[in-house]
């Protein structure tokens, strides 16, 4: 009895869509990996800068992302919004936001911290008192606030709303304030009893690797099934 292989073009074609589905999605995952690590080297570069004092000469965001800065100014009264959906360590809150005036300068939306959500009613917010007067806080330049899936339509913009996602261009259009385009996850305390562990925007990246490695695998196997079952006995 002698191997001949066949081939059949149903399984040949399945075998192909497998693989290159695979391979697509194994590279789209290391990209992913690289993506986060180049993250992890920018924060680390600018981690070791000095902290900068922000003003309303701001340099542009590429030159501070992930940069450490000081804040002199006083948050604006009774305007903080709650981004929803933001667990912490498998509870449910909200991340707070509120604008926060320069003393010499434009407003910028300052990511106060986290806080949990009330177990027995979804949409009440907690009670975040806001410091009063002049304050000098310290915190990160990141880009945005982070988005998540959007649930329905978005609730307009206003002081105590519970919203998914939110902006910068949206709290300047509502509110009137000429404001930086970034947001300053704040990393001082201020007495307000706010969870200020934020999420790196580096972190997974041995999850990405490790999906990689699958999505791969799984492209292997496709193949690998395809040219054994194509082998068949023959009689010479």
């Amino acid at each position: 009895m002698a191997l001949k292989f066949r081939l059949r073009w149903i399984p040949f074609l399945a075998a192909i869509a497998v693989a290159a589905a695979g391979i697509a999605l194994g590279n789209w995952q290391t990209r992913r990996a690289q993506e986060k690590e180049a993250i992890e080297a920018l924060m680390n570069a600018r981690a070791a800068l000095p902290p900068l004092t922000l003003a309303g000469n701001a340099p542009p965001l590429a030159e501070i992302e992930y940069r450490h800065v000081f804040l002199k100014g006083s948050f604006v009264p009774g305007w903080n919004v709650f981004l929803d959906n933001r667990p912490y360590e498998g509870v449910a809150g909200f991340h707070v936001l509120a604008p926060f005036r320069l003393e010499q300068g434009p407003t910028v939306l300052v990511m106060r911290g986290w806080a949990p959500r009330d177990p027995a009613d979804r949409m009440h917010v907690p009670e975040i008192g806001t410091p009063e007067g002049f304050l000098r806080i310290e915190g990160i330049v990141r880009a945005h606030v982070g988005r998540t899936m959007q649930l329905g339509e978005p609730e307009p913009l206003h002081p105590g709303a519970v919203v998914q996602n939110a902006e910068v261009a949206q709290f300047a259009r509502t509110g009137g304030w000429d404001m930086l385009p970034f947001v300053v996850e704040q990393t001082s305390d201020t007495g307000d009893e706010l969870v200020r562990d934020w999420p790196l925007p580096s972190a997974g990246v041995d999850r990405h690797r490790g999906y990689a490695f699958q999505w791969y695998g799984l492209a292997a196997a496709a193949l690998i099934f395809f040219f054994v079952t194509g082998f068949s006995r023959e009689s010479r």
